[in-house]
């Protein structure tokens, strides 16, 4: 074990034997890569995992599940997957048959039909609707397509009124296309058009204006409207269509926490003059600001967290007279916020626990509680359609837990009438309630704080039987992400439900710096040289773990994906006395190359440069790829990651598993032929995976390996 605050130091490795595995598609490295899933088959799928394999699957599959809906004029839109279409259908029905027990739905997309009648394969990957004229119905759409289930996709214009791609219609090949609709006949498009056009992150670096008729050919020509260095991460523009505030803004990605904005005046960019750290939202005639760091402006100093707010011609014209309309407690932080017509909601977090505020402007910007979160659950409320005259200040509320399937509401929020009075509103009434999947009867759930190395207090859930018994023996998944402020929060798992709980295991999420659950200073206090924070707050919650008694080290494992997987893998590496199982999914995990690789180097801002000598210095103290060493016992690993994934990639966690098998150390290795960064295109192949990982966890802790 190293000592608290002493990151373990390597020697420097002289070459990388493994390097030949960073030819993803290559004959040899998928010849390896097949014959380690044919392994890993071949020890883990007996009869009792199939079958619970299957149970899963029914949960995915389930025709019970709340088909979640976004409004667009008069319909709501959903897309589906279940046994019967397991590529999925993007459909629509009418409000009056979504609050029936069986809506009826209009079939726009059925993409098993796509992939049959064009003999390719394709995923659903979203459409961006062109908002219509007022009186109209929305038609113009561009469907978005996955090859593979990667980020990379192809878009294609379809006919909400013919239910059919247009013929000659706006067309792109796949790759990390960036667009939006300026209007029926012109797109603002970033997208790969050849040499200085994608950033070194893979994404977009200039944005051109394509106009219908127009080739790919005949786009790549064209001046950019807009452009970014290509060491920055992406840039873009996009189009507000609203009446009466219609208007460009560009966006000049830096990194992951940095970006400059602007607004489209004539012919020129003019930069919305804010700190590059900086969240920029404009809404109507509102500019709103979130510093994710403390900003003195005008004399005065706005903490890192604040919601801000001005007049955006003020502020473009001068004026500094901000008005904070939230300010973060040590307690409490702000997630997210949504517009309705007239009001403003916006979604807390207190102790890791939902609350949620709604700001009137017609009243100075006055607060008023909505009473609808209970502890320890995740709620959220979020507008349904603002523009719609009818519907403008109705809003969706969805509400979760981890015993508590997902349900979601509809109500109306109080605003100006027309004779400038106030309407009163209507409390949130329930819409659907999906089924419960397994017995929460059975269990609690409770909440933890233990204390990290640095004597931060790490707060963390924790779900198990009702009778525990805190005796150490109990078999416990301890879950982490700990990156890119991101939050993670109670919710309902039907499929942990039947592969832990229901097998009598505990399940814990550990809400640890890099997060977001405490706001921007939460996450910037574990970003890149102080990137072990995060990983001595995952280790203080599994040593509370087991001083509690509630599990120990043999008998407590952790899984975690992508920025969850350098965290797993740091556990494994510098950890190892602390865990009995490690399930490390789509990872990042060298991290001397990791820039070099799929999408990586846009996220230098959360890790570090290790092109930079001083930044290596640190960034190898959390590399696991180049941290494992000889004679340690670790605990038992499984990798998984999938050859699609063009954004952390799979390679990886290939070299891992490799030099791992090289130094003798026993680990498994699965890698999905394709899914992106989820590894699972499918509810079958998200299926697999989840219980791939929940086997061999529970195998592992049970001495069934």
């Amino acid at each position: 074990m190293t000592e608290a605050g002493a990151p373990l130091r390597i020697a420097e490795q002289p070459e990388d034997e493994f390097l030949w595995l960073e030819d993803i598609h290559g004959d040899d490295a998928m010849d390896w890569v097949r014959e380690r899933n044919a392994r890993t088959d071949a020890a883990l799928v007996n009869t009792a995992y199939s079958d619970l394999e299957a149970s899963v699957l029914q949960v995915l599959d389930s025709a019970d599940r709340i088909p979640m809906v976004s409004k667009r004029g008069g319909w709501y839109y959903n897309f589906w997957r279940d046994a019967q279409n397991p590529r999925g259908l993007w459909r629509r029905t009418t409000w009056e048959s979504y609050l029936g027990p069986s809506p009826k739905w209009d079939v726009l997309l059925d993409i098993d039909a796509l992939c049959a009648s064009t003999g390719e394969d394709w995923f659903w990957a979203g459409a961006s609707l062109l908002r219509p004229a007022p009186g109209e119905e929305y038609r113009h759409v561009m469907v978005a397509l996955s090859p593979d289930g990667g980020d990379a996709v192809a878009y294609r214009e379809f006919d909400l009124s013919t239910l059919s791609f247009v013929a000659g219609g706006f067309e792109l090949p796949s790759a990390k296309t960036r667009l939006g609709w300026l209007n029926v006949d012109t797109l603002y498009v970033g997208t790969d058009t050849g040499a200085g056009s994608m950033t070194e992150s893979s994404y977009p670096a200039a944005t051109r204006v394509l106009r219908r008729g127009e080739t790919l050919e005949q786009l790549a020509e064209k001046e950019p409207l807009f452009s970014v260095p290509l060491d920055h991460l992406s840039g873009g523009v996009s189009h507000s269509s609203t009446p009466g505030f219609e208007r460009d803004v560009a966006y000049d990605v830096l990194d992951f926490f940095n970006s400059r904005s602007y607004l489209r005046v004539g012919e020129d960019w003019v930069h919305i003059e804010v700190p590059d750290d900086m969240s920029v939202s404009l809404h109507h005639e509102w500019l709103l600001l979130r510093p994710r760091t403390d900003w003195t402006v005008a004399g005065a100093v706005y903490a890192a967290g604040a919601l801000l707010v001005i007049e955006l011609d003020a502020f473009m014209a001068g004026s500094r007279e901000l008005r904070t309309i939230f300010a973060p407690t040590a307690k409490q932080s702000l997630q997210s916020w949504s517009w309705t017509k007239d009001l403003l909601l916006l979604n807390l977090l207190s102790d890791v626990s939902s609350k949620i505020l709604v700001l009137d402007p017609a009243a100075g910007w006055a607060a008023t509680e909505l009473d609808a979160c209970p502890p320890l659950h995740s709620v959220d409320a979020y507008a349904v359609d603002s523009e719609d005259p009818e519907a403008g200040n109705d809003y969706w509320l969805v509400a979760t837990g981890f015993l508590t399937p997902s349900t979601v509401y509809r109500g109306t929020l109080f605003g100006p009438d027309a004779q400038g009075g106030s309407t009163e509103g209507t409390a949130a009434a329930l819409v659907r309630e999906a089924p419960s999947f397994f017995t929460a009867e059975n269990y609690s759930v409770e909440q933890h704080f233990a204390t990290s190395s640095d004597g931060t207090r790490v707060p963390y859930f924790q779900v198990g039987p009702k009778d525990l018994v805190l005796d150490g023996s109990n078999p416990t998944l301890l879950s982490g992400y700990g990156g890119f402020e991101v939050s993670r929060t109670p919710a309902y798992s039907g499929t942990v439900g039947r592969t832990w709980l229901e097998r009598g295991g505990v399940f814990v999420v550990a809400n640890i710096r890099g997060g977001g659950e405490y706001g921007p200073t939460w996450h910037t206090a574990a970003l890149q040289e102080n990137r072990h924070r995060a990983y001595d707050d995952f280790a203080a919650v599994a040593s509370d773990l087991s001083a509690r008694k509630v599990t120990s080290p043999s008998k407590l494992g952790c899984a975690g994906g992508s920025n969850g997987g350098l965290l797993v893998g740091n556990m494994l590496t510098h950890y190892p006395e602390l865990f009995g199982a490690v399930s490390c999914g789509v990872p990042l995990l060298d991290m001397r190359r990791y820039t070099k690789l799929s999408a990586g180097a846009s996220w230098i801002a959360e890790y570090g440069d290790p092109d930079v000598p001083e930044q290596w210095e640190f960034i190898k103290t959390f590399s696991p790829y180049h941290l494992l060493r000889s004679g340690i016992k670790y605990p038992a690993t499984f990798i998984w990651t999938a050859t699609s994934d063009d954004r952390v990639g799979p390679v990886q966690a290939r070299k891992m598993a490799a030099r791992m098998e090289s130094m003798g150390i026993d680990v498994w290795f699965h890698e999905a032929l394709e899914g992106g960064h989820s590894g699972a295109g499918n509810n079958e192949q998200a299926a697999r995976l989840h219980t791939a990982s929940h086997e061999f966890l529970w195998r592992a802790l049970n001495g069934k390996l």
